[in-house]
């Protein structure tokens, strides 16, 4: 299976009053079997939540999918990985719900 690597950056915006981050930048890389940069495309097109939203959401389930999928015999995820599986194939089906609506509007 294909693998994409990513590095993730995350940055604390606020500072202490010194003008200092409060914390240090937090930096890893991951990899996934999907191109989360089309995932976060696809959901950001559809027009169900705004384009930062669409982002954290597809970001998020991605990085945490891909880690149950790396430990799906893990008892941790043993609860979670139907419902899971339940919620995405409901965001992909209203994801092209939304994304047909969005064109028959635009038709007219």
């Amino acid at each position: 299976m294909k693998e994409h690597r990513y590095r993730i950056t995350l940055e604390h915006l606020a500072t202490a009053s010194e003008g200092q981050p409060l914390h240090a930048p937090l930096s890893f890389e991951a990899g996934n079997h999907d191109d989360i940069f089309s995932i976060v495309a696809r959901l950001r097109g559809n027009g169900q939540f705004d384009s930062d939203t669409s982002a954290q959401l597809a970001l998020g389930l991605k990085l945490f999918s891909e880690v149950m999928l790396k430990n799906r015999k893990h008892p941790l995820f043993e609860d979670i990985q139907p419902a899971l599986r339940d919620f995405i194939m409901k965001l992909k089906s209203q994801g092209k719900a939304a994304a047909a609506a969005q064109g028959e509007a635009a038709a007219e």
